[in-house]
C-alpha cells in the first residue's frame, strides 16, 4: 500500500492571519469569522475532503515590535482583531462527525488544572475529536498584558512548558480510574470515589493537588500537537508530540528537519515514526500552469506591505522598519519565533533581502508555496512526502475559506486517484483518523504513561 497523506486545514480566528491583506480580496470572507456560520461552513468543506482537523492557530497579543506600537497590526488587520480559537469548535463539530480540531493554546501564561477542564469537555462534545497544540508564547505584548514584566527567555518558556504536560497528563491519564464511573441507581453511586485520585503534584512552576474535574474522556489526552524550531523546541516535540507543524521553503530544508526530528525523538526512547510531521503548504491552484502563476500575482497585490512587515517583525522580534528593503535579513537568534529568522537567514539556496522576505511572507506567514494546477499540486505533495518525509500537510489559506474549497475540489480528488488518500474516514476520533483504527489512546511509550501518581501513596 501506498503512504498514506494526512491533511489539516490551517486557520485562525481573525479576518485574513496568514495571508496579511487578503481580507480585501473579493473572494475572501475572513471579516465574517465573528460568525459561527463561517465556521460551520469551513468545517463541512473539510469534513467533505476528508481532513483530519481544522487547525486553529492563535496568539494572545498584539504585533507590536514593528515601529514599537501596535497600529500598523490595527490598520491592516494583523492577527488582529483575535478572537477566541476554542469557542467555535462545539459548533463546528455540531454539524459534522468526522472532522477534528486542534486548537491553540499557549502553555506559558494558561494554567493546567483549568485547561485541563476545557479540552476534556470538548474531548467529551466531540466524542474525540480534540486535539491541543502545545506552544510558548513569544509575544511581549502578550506578557505584559497578563501580568508579566516581560516575555519569559525562551529556555525558560520551555520548562514551564514541560512541567505543565506533567500535570495534564496527571490529570487525564491517572486521575480517574477506567472503572471509576458507576452510574450505580440503586446505590447512589454516581462514580467510585476509591478510584477518582488527587494528583499531588508540587513542582517548580505549578502546584496541582487535584483531582481531575473531568471524568475520562473518549481520548483522554488530546492529540497533541506542537511547533517548536529551535533545538530546545524540538526536544520539546520529540518527547511529547503526536504531530509537529512546520514551516519549511524548501524540500531540502523538509528532508533536514524530518532527520532531526526523527533522530531526537529516537534519542527519547519513543518510535520516530509516532510523531508525524506536517509542514505547511499554500496551494495556489489553476486550470493551468500560467492561469496559476497569473493568479499568484494577482493574489501578491492584495499583500499588505507594511502589515507584512509588523507580523514578520512580531515572528522574529527584529523591528524591521529600521531595516532598509534591499538590506539582507541576517542570521540572528531570536527569543521570538525562532523558526521565522531561519526561513530566510539559514535558507541554504538563496539570501534573503527584506524587499523579497515581505512578498514571500506576505502570502502564508513565508510558507512554502505549490502553484499550478491540481496534478502539479499533487506531484509537489507526493515528492514532499515520499522524499522530504511528510506524513501530512497543513493548507494554508490565501482566500478563506475559498482556498480550502478549490483544495477539496480539484486537489483531493488527484490525491485519492493515486491511491495515496483517504476515501472514507478510519476511525471515530481524531487519533484513530490519524493514526489508524483502534489507536484511540496514547501509545504505551509516550511520557505520559510513564507517570505514577499513586506510587507514593
Amino acid at each position: 500500500m501506498k503512504k498514506q497523506i494526512h491533511l489539516n486545514g490551517f486557520i485562525q480566528n481573525s479576518p485574513s492571519p496568514h495571508s496579511t491583506g487578503l481580507w480585501k480580496h473579493e473572494k475572501d470572507q475572513g471579516t465574517k469569522h465573528n460568525q459561527l456560520s463561517y465556521w460551520t461552513k469551513t468545517a463541512q468543506i473539510l469534513e467533505r475532503g476528508k481532513f483530519d482537523a481544522l487547525f486553529i492557530a492563535d496568539v494572545l497579543g498584539t504585533y507590536s515590535v514593528y515601529e514599537n506600537s501596535h497600529n500598523a497590526a490595527v490598520q491592516r488587520a494583523v492577527q488582529l482583531p483575535a478572537h477566541d480559537p476554542l469557542l467555535p469548535i462545539s459548533a463546528m463539530a455540531a454539524v459534522t462527525q468526522h472532522l477534528g480540531f486542534a486548537a491553540t493554546i499557549s502553555a506559558t501564561y494558561a494554567q493546567p488544572y483549568a485547561l485541563a477542564r476545557q479540552l476534556s469537555t470538548l474531548d467529551h462534545l466531540t466524542e474525540g475529536r480534540i486535539a491541543w497544540n502545545v506552544v510558548t508564547s513569544y509575544l511581549e505584548s502578550e506578557a505584559v498584558n497578563l501580568g508579566f514584566s516581560g516575555r519569559l527567555p525562551r529556555d525558560l518558556r520551555y520548562d514551564r512548558a514541560d512541567e505543565f504536560l506533567e500535570v495534564v497528563y496527571k490529570l487525564w491519564e491517572h486521575s480517574w480510574q477506567d472503572d471509576a464511573m458507576m452510574h450505580d441507581k440503586d446505590n447512589d453511586t454516581f462514580a467510585d470515589p476509591e478510584k477518582v485520585h488527587a494528583i499531588k503534584h508540587k513542582g517548580e512552576f505549578f502546584s496541582v493537588p487535584g483531582p481531575h474535574l473531568v471524568e475520562p474522556s473518549p481520548q483522554r489526552t488530546p492529540v497533541l500537537f506542537q511547533a517548536g524550531a529551535s533545538p530546545k523546541g524540538r526536544n520539546f516535540a520529540a518527547k511529547h508530540a503526536e504531530a509537529v507543524f512546520t514551516k519549511n521553503n524548501s524540500l531540502d530544508a523538509l528532508k533536514a528537519y524530518a532527520l532531526d526530528l526523527r533522530e531526537r525523538t529516537k534519542n527519547q526512547g519513543r518510535n520516530p515514526d509516532d510523531v508525524r510531521i506536517f509542514p505547511m503548504i499554500l496551494p495556489i491552484i489553476g486550470s493551468t500552469e500560467e492561469e496559476a502563476y497569473a493568479k499568484y500575482e494577482n493574489l501578491t497585490n492584495h499583500v499588505s506591505y507594511e502589515g507584512t512587515l509588523s507580523i514578520l517583525s512580531g515572528h522574529t522580534g527584529v523591528d524591521f522598519s529600521k531595516y532598509e528593503p534591499d538590506e539582507y535579513i541576517d542570521d540572528l537568534e531570536s527569543e521570538a519565533v525562532q523558526g521565522n529568522i531561519d526561513l530566510y537567514a539559514k535558507d541554504p539556496n538563496k539570501k534573503w533581502t527584506l524587499r523579497e522576505a515581505v512578498k514571500n511572507h506576505g502570502l502564508g506567514n513565508g510558507t512554502v508555496k505549490f502553484i499550478g494546477t491540481p496534478e502539479q499540486i499533487a506531484d509537489h505533495i507526493e515528492q514532499w512526502s515520499i522524499e522530504g518525509g511528510a506524513d501530512g500537510f497543513n493548507i494554508a489559506q490565501t482566500y478563506s475559506p475559498g482556498t480550502f474549497r478549490e483544495f477539496v475540489d480539484h486537489v483531493v480528488p488527484e490525491l485519492q486517484k493515486r491511491g495515496i488518500y483517504r476515501k472514507e474516514y478510519e476511525g471515530a476520533t481524531l487519533r484513530e483518523n490519524m493514526f489508524g483504527k483502534g489507536n484511540v489512546h496514547l501509545p504505551e511509550n509516550h511520557p505520559a504513561k510513564k507517570l505514577n501518581i499513586l506510587r507514593n501513596k
